[in-house]
């Protein structure tokens, strides 16, 4: 299936679908296994029962097509999670690899000050999400409309990986880490 935009019902659908699997998979009544993998034809009904028009090949464009491939499906497409971004706990059997020597995040300028002091921390999540270029990371900081401005850090990931740091590549181009102490970060 080739990558295309998401229409704007896919794209709500699409956020649906990311609260559901990332992080209340019971406020729609599907169960959830401790790897974050619920029963794709449960989804769809779910979905259908609140009132958006979901089947087998609307979902194979939120995993496919959706550029920031939130989603991913089981060998068999029986069951279907989301990549990363989870508040609820489960394992979603990251394995680990070297990080590029540096990884980037945006965010919104009122945070600097509190990132200067704490570094950066997953918050309600269980990761930090790094992005592999500058791009991704002021597309993420410029998504929040209210926000003034941003600040866009470069992680030296090489740095921290020496000093014992574990980071995991996502689907989509995302690291994921514990935490990033703030003496290895740099505003650009």
């Amino acid at each position: 299936m080739s990558e295309k935009k998401l229409s704007a019902v896919e794209v709500k659908i699409s956020r649906r679908m990311a609260y559901i699997l990332r992080h209340s998979p019971e406020s729609a009544g599907v169960a959830m296994d401790e790897h974050g993998w619920v029963d794709t034809d449960a989804l769809m009904k779910t979905l259908c029962s609140q009132g958006y028009s979901v089947d087998s090949e609307c979902l194979d464009r939120m995993v496919y097509c959706n550029g920031k491939k939130r989603f991913i499906y089981n060998d068999d497409k029986t069951k279907i999670r989301a990549c990363h971004g989870h508040t609820v706990k489960v394992d979603v059997e990251l394995k680990a690899a070297r990080p590029p020597k540096f990884l980037y995040h945006g965010t919104v300028g009122e945070n600097a000050d509190a990132i200067a002091a704490d570094g950066l921390l997953p918050m309600k999540r269980l990761y930090v999400h790094l992005s592999a270029d500058v791009e991704t990371a002021r597309q993420v900081a410029g998504r929040r409309k209210t926000a003034v401005g941003y600040v866009i850090y470069r992680v030296r990931a090489e740095d921290m990986m020496k000093d014992g740091h574990t980071f995991w590549p996502v689907e989509n181009g995302i690291w994921l880490v514990k935490a990033v102490p703030p003496h290895y970060l740099d505003i650009l």
